[in-house]
């Protein structure tokens, strides 16, 4: 078993709050992390009709029977059921009393908020992280290697072709969350859609390109696209605002959560097939970015991420706001240092001379220069760095 980062702090929070609830794509471990955490508890998943259809007719019956210390899984499937855990958990005044998970975000925490606020420590899993491989019998080789298989723990240990398991993961997806989600009744044009976001990753957020691609207006490109964010699948990196520069680009870009499934959408499958790819650059700082942010969000670090562009193309990759402070990444494939991958770097500089500077590059050197940190993705600058 590869221990989870996220344990630590839930283990923590689950002794001063009634209700923890994890978030997290499907298959990224939430069920196996909550009964790791509470081998004892009782366990009950809604996806199951049964006790779907239970928790639904008979809410008070169903706490009744799963409380004190119950894993909940998939409880945005019966959204009536928050309410009562409001009433019963106020009741009984017992921490930790239950473990609630969820696949889809946005339905979860929106009942969250309506009925749980105050009562519940909320954490997102995300799939495995390299910070948590890299101890184990299954560290990548390669970044390459780990980008095209990608994160997920059943994948992983099980050893499980990209073939394979991306192909069921991506029917199952848009066979089962998005009938849920969304009334789609042209599927096969919803996986255009994923498709057509794939060869956009690392890119600005285009809607109208993409809507005249797919004979769609903008609204329903923005849709799609939140139903991906609300699933995690793909998600949105905001551009960062300043005072300093108005004439900024105020477009967010696209990145997806795993480079496993974005490598297999794209027709990616072996370490040949990336070399040549001309979505290698792109993939690299998908990687380091979904990378930065697992360990940020294991870390319960609080640390925001942006981009940064002008309109005159200077660009920063990642820009992380830690309170007062501010981190300008650049992000290069390349093994071989150039100096140009600093240029962007010290651009930014100029415009805020506070501004930690660190690049993130494709080969095994890590270093320590007078104006930058020069780091590996196999050694990723720690997140509390940018947390101090």
């Amino acid at each position: 078993m590869i221990p989870r980062a996220l344990a630590i702090k839930i283990s923590e929070l689950i002794e001063k709050f009634p209700i923890i609830a994890i978030t997290g794509p499907r298959q990224s471990g939430k069920t196996t992390l909550s009964k790791i955490l509470k081998p004892n508890y009782k366990y009950v998943n809604l996806e199951n009709l049964s006790d779907r259809e239970f928790a639904k007719t008979d809410p008070i019956g169903f706490l009744e029977t799963y409380k004190n210390g119950a894993i909940i899984d998939e409880i945005q499937n019966v959204p009536s059921l928050f309410s009562y855990l409001q009433v019963v958990t106020d009741e009984r005044n017992n921490n930790g009393e239950y473990i609630i998970t969820g696949s889809q975000n946005f339905l979860m925490m929106e009942q969250i908020a309506q009925s749980l606020a105050g009562r519940v420590a909320i954490f997102s899993l995300l799939p495995l992280s390299y910070s948590e491989l890299k101890n184990s019998i299954y560290t990548p080789k390669t970044w390459e290697s780990y980008a095209i298989s990608g994160c997920y723990p059943r994948k992983i240990i099980q050893d499980i072709s990209a073939t394979d398991y991306y192909g069921n993961y991506i029917k199952t997806y848009i066979e089962r969350d998005v009938r849920l989600l969304k009334n789609i009744t042209n599927l096969d044009l919803f996986q255009k859609f994923i498709q057509l976001i794939a060869g956009r990753a690392g890119q600005l957020f285009n809607q109208s390109s993409l809507g005249n691609e797919l004979g769609l207006d903008n609204k329903t490109i923005n849709s799609w696209f939140s139903l991906l964010e609300t699933s995690f699948i793909a998600f949105r990196l905001q551009p960062y605002h300043s005072n300093f520069n108005k004439r900024i680009i105020k477009t967010p870009k696209i990145y997806f959560y795993d480079t496993g499934l974005l490598s297999y959408l794209l027709g990616i499958r072996n370490e040949n097939d990336l070399e040549s790819h001309f979505a290698k650059g792109a993939i690299f700082e998908n990687l380091v970015i979904s990378e930065l942010q697992k360990n940020a969000i294991n870390s319960s670090a609080n640390a925001k991420f942006f981009f940064w562009r002008d309109h005159s193309q200077n660009e920063v990759d990642v820009i992380i706001e830690s309170g007062m402070q501010l981190d300008a990444i650049e992000i290069k494939s390349g093994k071989t240092i150039n100096q140009n991958f600093f240029k962007g770097l010290d651009f930014f500089k100029s415009l805020n001379e506070k501004t930690n500077l660190h690049l993130i590059y494709g080969g095994v050197e890590n270093q320590e220069r007078s104006k930058y940190k020069v780091s590996t993705i196999y050694n990723l600058p720690d997140i509390k760095e940018f947390n101090s």
